[in-house]
């Protein structure tokens, strides 16, 4: 029986479920779900990341952590930490860039924060014999505390579960996933009166997701109380805004949602505001820029430069993967960095608070 018969069975006894419940279950069923089964990044994949668009991206983030510790104070040990670490690509450039700074390196308690066994066995072979061994964990809570943390999470929030409503002529209404006349997934809705902002035109969609602002919560919590810094990356909005996000990625393509339950990637927008609101709750500081700009800061350009004059046959493509990862019509502008930081340190790269 595939996930959308499983699916369409269980909503024929429990009624309709959320968007929220349908995305965790078309990500991480144990037998069908998409990360627990086939994730598949690259090119010759269903989606790319900025790590897997150029060295550049992944060393520039090294360099960033390195002069984190530095303005920390060199702390021995602190915590190094990715979530969601894809197939270890980004941490294997950062622990290259980290070879030229052999005390951050040796001071690094390295912990990769996943879900997926394949993505799991792809990290382990992407960084076996390494200069810093790793250590996984299913979740945050479970990496040990009592030392500065430094953590990493590039696309993260952008597949964790949101639920959607949407203003009708009544008011507020939840979106849910129930069964067509046919016995299909579809779309329907059900009042939920006080939902979403009070002030909203006909027709606007509001997400939210407990879920991103419990990371949040999280991060602000562990950091106020251990001290350190965590730099969030991903495609979404730095400001409030109405919308419908979810998307289904196969191929390089959009898919309809409903289509394909764990064969594609679903994916919503971050939610920067709510996720920053929920981390300085607990006490921290938090920073935002575009991805772009965080990269120029701390100097994309002069390191393409670098490289292509190492490499002149390399220049055009370092050309095209500069443009891919900074300019504002293509990641540059739609992907946000973000920081959670320890209150009252200059974080690298960032100015005021946001």
């Amino acid at each position: 029986m595939s996930l959308a018969e499983r699916l369409a069975a269980q909503i024929r006894v429990g009624g309709p479920m959320t968007i929220a419940q349908f995305m965790t279950a078309c990500l991480h069923d144990p037998k069908d779900g998409y990360y627990a089964t086939r994730p598949a990044l690259g090119a010759e994949g269903d989606f790319i990341t900025a790590p897997l668009v150029s060295q550049m991206f992944g060393e520039l983030i090294g360099a960033w952590l390195v002069e984190c510790w530095e303005r920390l104070g060199r702390p021995t040990p602190f915590r190094l930490v990715e979530i969601g670490p894809g197939d270890g690509t980004l941490m294997s450039d950062i622990l290259r860039l980290a070879r030229l700074a052999p005390d951050f390196a040796a001071a690094a308690d390295l912990w990769l924060v996943e879900v997926s066994a394949p993505l799991h066995e792809a990290q382990r072979r992407r960084l076996e014999g390494g200069p810093v061994a790793p250590k996984w964990a299913a979740a945050l809570s479970e990496v040990p505390g009592g030392a500065p943390l430094l953590l990493v999470a590039n696309e993260l929030l952008d597949c964790l579960p949101v639920r959607q409503y949407l203003m009708t002529p009544q008011g507020w209404a939840e979106r849910l996933v129930g069964l067509d006349a046919a016995g299909g997934l579809a779309f329907g809705y059900t009042p939920s009166p006080g939902a979403g902002p009070s002030e909203a035109p006909q027709g606007a969609v509001f997400e939210r997701s407990p879920a991103q602002e419990a990371v949040g919560a999280e991060l602000g919590a562990r950091i106020v109380r251990d001290g350190g810094a965590a730099l969030l990356i991903d495609y979404g909005r730095d400001r409030p805004e109405f919308g419908d996000t979810l998307q289904a990625l196969k191929r390089h393509q959009k898919v309809d949602v409903l289509t394909c339950p764990g064969a594609a990637d679903l994916t919503v927008h971050a939610d920067f505001p709510a996720v920053l609101s929920a981390a300085r709750g607990a006490g921290a500081a938090t920073h935002i820029t575009t991805q772009g700009e965080f990269l120029l800061r701390l100097g994309l350009d002069q390191r393409a430069a670098a490289l292509a004059r190492a490499r002149p046959d390399r220049a055009a493509e370092l050309a095209r993967q500069r443009e891919r990862l900074a300019a504002p019509d293509q990641m540059g502008e739609l992907f946000k960095a973000a920081v959670i930081a320890s209150p009252g340190w200059p974080v690298p790269a960032f100015e005021e608070p946001a």
